[in-house]
């Protein structure tokens, strides 16, 4: 008999694992959200003097237009689980710290969303790298 055939295995998921379940659907609903407030601004809902999708300068035009439509698809990615998921919640982040902290001029100064991609990114980070190590352990 084999040391494979006669180890114990594990069946349930790790409390890291379900965790990691748990971070990905809150962030879908997070997503979800700024998704829909970007929608909001391109429609004309948002009670501010340049906020609909006609009167916005070019670079909001642009910024807002592929937000809109990427916060909501990477939301449907986080919440199913599917790999793809992070990788257009990353592109999302990555184009709103580049605007709210590269470009501050034409776009404003959100430093609260810049941290808040920042800590969803590091708990992403830890979350996998632990479930990383516990499935290297289980396997020697």
């Amino acid at each position: 008999m084999s040391d494979v055939a006669s180890s114990p295995r594990v069946l349930g998921a790790s409390a890291a694992e379900i965790a990691f379940v748990w971070f990905q659907r809150i962030v879908a609903v997070y997503c979800l959200f700024f998704g829909v407030l970007y929608w909001v601004k391109l429609v004309g809902f948002y009670p501010g003097p340049l906020w609909r999708f006609d009167l916005m300068p070019v670079h909001w035009q642009v910024a807002a237009s592929v937000l809109a439509v990427f916060f909501p698809f990477a939301a449907a990615g986080l919440w199913m689980l599917a790999s793809w998921g992070p990788v257009i919640w990353f592109i999302c982040a990555a184009m709103e710290t580049a605007m709210y902290a590269g470009m501050p001029a034409l776009f404003g100064e959100r430093l609260t969303i810049v941290a808040a991609h920042i800590v969803v990114a590091l708990v992403y980070i830890a979350l996998r790298t632990v479930i990383h190590l516990q499935k290297r352990r289980q396997r020697q």
